[in-house]
């Protein structure tokens, strides 16, 4: 049996973040710490049912589907910015980094829902308890890692920094799936921990510049069912979005 993942209480979770580079926050805690019901949560979770394919894996696979979107998080405001590409420096992504990948937008229809704007906000209090109150330059990535090909691969660029700030792994959903252990290492010394991320709605964030994080394949419970794992994904940048 995998670890559960080591849940933070809401009202200490910017004190860990800080101390020890990561923390993890249950469904109840999310909820306290967007001050949202939990079903206006799971209203979001109806938007991955229709995610495009990622025609931009190296390594030959079918297994991700995604959308992606950008914002600017200043305070309690949220502003949407013009579509751009993803971009990440080789240095941070061998597998994917220096080519622009375009990737259809996320349902402006969700991106209406008030639960949005409250999640991009409340991880942006994050950003700023942890850097210091500035403005947040996001993007956010919708995710579903399927079965398909037998496997999927929630990291395959494997151990990784994003080059950010602050990174929010939310579990949106994990269905007739097995395997997909969460870990998360300091980037500069000889401690890690793992587990797995099993109840929707659970958040687990990440200081980018001290830990490496990375997730191991899902595979099927049962061959003849379809599996996935949908996650969506929020980095809070400094300064600026990443470019070439």
């Amino acid at each position: 049996m995998m670890p559960d993942p080591p849940i933070t209480e809401s009202d200490e979770v910017d004190c860990v973040l800080r101390d020890q580079g990561y923390a993890v926050l249950d469904a109840r805690g999310l909820t306290r710490v967007l001050d949202v019901e939990r079903p206006s949560l799971d209203s979001l979770s109806r938007y991955w049912s229709d995610l495009p394919g990622d025609s931009h894996l190296r390594d030959g696979g079918h297994y991700r589907r995604r959308r992606h979107s950008c914002f600017v998080v200043e305070g309690q405001g949220v502003r949407q910015v013009p579509h751009r590409a993803h971009w990440q420096p080789t240095e941070y992504n061998a597998l994917h980094g220096g080519i622009r990948r375009w990737f259809e937008p996320i349902d402006t229809t969700m991106i209406a829902c008030p639960a949005w704007t409250r999640l991009l906000s409340a991880m942006g209090r994050r950003a700023s308890a942890l850097r210091g109150e500035r403005p947040w330059y996001v993007e956010a990535h919708a995710f579903r890692i399927d079965t398909s090909d037998g496997i999927g691969r929630p990291t395959p660029e494997g151990a990784h920094r994003d080059g950010v700030d602050l990174v929010a792994v939310l579990l949106v959903e994990r269905r007739g799936v097995k395997c997909g252990e969460t870990r998360v290492f300091e980037a500069e010394g000889p401690r890690g921990t793992r587990f797995t991320l099993r109840e929707p709605w659970t958040a687990l964030l990440l200081d980018d510049a001290r830990v490496i994080h990375e997730t191991t394949p899902i595979q099927p419970l049962d061959a003849a069912v379809p599996g996935w794992r949908d996650t969506l994904v929020l980095t809070y940048r400094a300064g600026g979005f990443q470019e070439p």
